[in-house]
């Protein structure tokens, strides 16, 4: 079986949620000896030289990386193919993401070479197999959606609900497959697209053992710095912190730690390879989160490790079970405060809820939980 998979970031950098979603689809295909040709867009993080890296762990066969054109080179046809037509159908930019050129790219790669299937990450990028579908009718054409972007564009200017939700639709149903992280989401698009719609969730090896390991942070905090992490974390610092023992030690990983208060009890990380030695000695993770939607792959990694969690109720988002998960959730600062210090200070408490995060994983996210659902979506016999 053959695999053109087109993810538009660098799936080897694990500070980002989405990136650690795109490098556990490569596991899965490498597990089950899956050739697959990856497709990216060339950035400052992402270049020749890391499709090298993917390639030398076996997760790829043939890496590109996809370049926009120059404008002054080719005027004409920019203004005809590129700008024009933008203007004439009034595309809603937010859901184009390509770039002078690519999609052409895009075309020349797909052509190659038979494949079975083609992987589009994003709705955003559906347009990508516009004219690979009318040449290759015997492809199934499957799109991971990572998340309900209308959600995430509703605080766009001009932003009108019906006419984002129905592109976005409509871009989907382009494919012969949709892929969602969460039951909400399935709930949303099975009720408008004409083809289906499967779960496949965010799955890791669980690291229970990492329980007896002596611990030197009493938090984890992990986070990039998009605007819901920054709100967040300065939720989290103003009205929880000041209510937390200053000896409770927190270590805050990921460009988040920018936006965290110099303090003697916190140790900021902006990045680390290794999120796994950070994880293996903290004793519970928190997830503040007032906004965004989908589900929290940080909350995921925690729970791996049988951590217990609070968070705020966003933080839930995509779980298949909103109790006895091992997240203990209020939106409520005195409330997150205490949760904090019961887990702390309460060993009885603490060890429920870390049982609860381990069984909540091993059923939901476990490795054999999830590549059972993408065996049935790529017909794999096992």
């Amino acid at each position: 079986m053959r695999i053109l998979y087109f993810y538009p970031e660098n799936p080897l950098l694990k500070n980002q949620g989405n990136n650690a979603r795109a490098l556990a689809l490569l596991e899965y295909f490498k597990a089950r000896a899956i050739e697959v040709d990856f497709v990216g867009v060339y950035a400052d993080n992402f270049q020749h030289e890391d499709l090298s890296d993917l390639k030398k762990e076996h997760y790829i066969k043939e890496g590109y990386l996809l370049k926009s054109l120059s404008r002054k080179k080719n005027q004409l046809r920019y203004f005809f193919m590129y700008s024009l037509p933008r203007k004439i159908f009034k595309k809603i930019k937010e859901f184009d993401r390509r770039r002078f050129g690519q999609e052409k790219l895009f075309e020349e790669i797909a052509l190659q070479k038979e494949y079975d299937f083609i992987l589009i990450s994003y709705a955003y990028w559906a347009n990508l197999i516009d004219k690979i579908k009318e040449v290759k009718p015997n492809v199934k054409f499957v799109i991971d959606t990572h998340d309900f972007l209308t959600s995430q564009f509703q605080h766009t200017k001009d932003f009108q609900l019906g006419k984002y939700f129905e592109t976005e639709i409509r871009l989907l149903n382009k494919f012969d497959e949709v892929l969602v992280i969460s039951n909400e989401e399935k709930y949303i698009f099975s009720q408008f697209l004409e083809k289906p719609v499967s779960i496949v969730t965010h799955s890791l090896k669980s690291h229970f053992e990492a329980s007896k390991i002596t611990k030197k942070y009493d938090i984890v905090y992990v986070a990039s710095n998009n605007e819901h992490n920054i709100k967040a974390a300065k939720w989290f610092f103003s009205e929880v912190y000041p209510k937390l023992d200053k000896n409770l030690q927190i270590v805050v990983v990921g460009r988040v730690a920018a936006f965290c208060p110099d303090e003697d009890n916190i140790t900021k990380i902006a990045f680390v390879e290794d999120l796994d030695a950070i994880y293996e000695v903290s004793k519970m993770a928190i997830c503040p989160m007032l906004s965004g939607t989908g589900l929290k792959i940080k909350v995921v990694e925690a729970l791996s490790y049988g951590l217990p969690v609070v968070c705020n109720e966003r933080g839930l988002d995509g779980l298949l079970n909103k109790t006895n998960n091992g997240c203990l959730m209020t939106n409520n600062p005195s409330q997150f405060a205490n949760y904090i210090i019961q887990l702390h200070q309460d060993e009885s408490f603490y060890k429920k809820h870390a049982q609860d995060s381990k069984s909540f994983f091993e059923a939901n996210h476990s490795i054999e939980a999830t590549y059972s659902e993408l065996d049935s979506i790529f017909t794999v016999d096992q």
